[in-house]
């Protein structure tokens, strides 16, 4: 997975965000510049040794609002996390990031995430470095239990009848909300792979498996049935079993 970000106005690229205009600061209200943001987040995840592979950003027709999203790599083999951000200029919302194995971003305001470290006003005594410094270790510490989580994913082998099972549990009782014509579609992907790294049979490569089926809906119904997955797996009575 990686992060998404939906625009109506067309993505543009980090470089455009230097010419837009910011308006004047007031006696309550400071106005970061989206560039600003942005340079102070690839500095500080830099400073960490962490690795952007891929940004994107959009704006409003004005240019008063930013959304953007970051794909990081953070050593573990086939996986990215993101980061969503978004700022504005206007006063009409607050500096923000969220951060998970999925995201999404869309400029009619949908801004999910698996947590947010970040959520600020523009006040006159805003300290930009500082919030996104005190965002970015808030990402580290809660990046850990999630790595934890897929590495044991990876390792965790299922049976051909657990893994089954499993899709019995999803599609049949109805324990994950996605659309029951995804079941063989997943049943394929996880049965006949088309990736060599998702033949292990393993719990990854069937949450691989249900997240490629997952791409058959629209970008927002696939970022809901994804966020539930990773709960469903979790509670899974099979996969507990294993």
């Amino acid at each position: 997975m990686s992060g998404t970000l939906m625009s109506a106005t067309g993505k543009i690229t980090r470089q455009d965000l230097r010419g837009l205009l910011v308006p004047s600061a007031t006696g309550s209200h400071q106005p970061v510049p989206h560039w600003q943001l942005v340079d102070a987040l690839l500095e500080t995840l830099g400073s960490r040794h962490i690795q952007v592979v891929r940004d994107e950003y959009a704006v409003s027709p004005d240019g008063m609002k930013m959304f953007g999203v970051l794909d990081l790599e953070y050593g573990i083999t086939g996986v990215n996390f993101s980061i969503g951000v978004r700022n504005a200029s206007d006063k009409s919302m607050r500096l923000a990031m969220t951060v998970g194995y999925r995201v999404l971003v869309c400029d009619n305001m949908a801004f999910y995430g698996d947590f947010t470290p970040l959520l600020r006003k523009h006040t006159k005594n805003f300290d930009l470095i500082e919030a996104v410094s005190v965002g970015v270790d808030k990402i580290q510490r809660n990046f850990e239990p999630l790595s934890r989580q897929i590495t044991t994913w990876q390792e965790r082998r299922l049976t051909d009848d657990q893994a089954k099972l499993v899709l019995y549990e999803a599609f049949v009782e109805g324990r994950l909300q996605a659309p029951r014509n995804l079941l063989s579609v997943v049943h394929r992907q996880y049965f006949r792979p088309e990736h060599e790294e998702f033949r292990a049979r393993t719990v990854w490569s069937l949450s691989n498996a249900f997240t490629s089926a997952f791409k058959q809906l629209n970008a927002v119904r696939q970022f809901q049935a994804s966020a539930k997955l990773g709960s469903f797996l979790a509670g899974s009575r099979l996969i507990q079993s294993v």
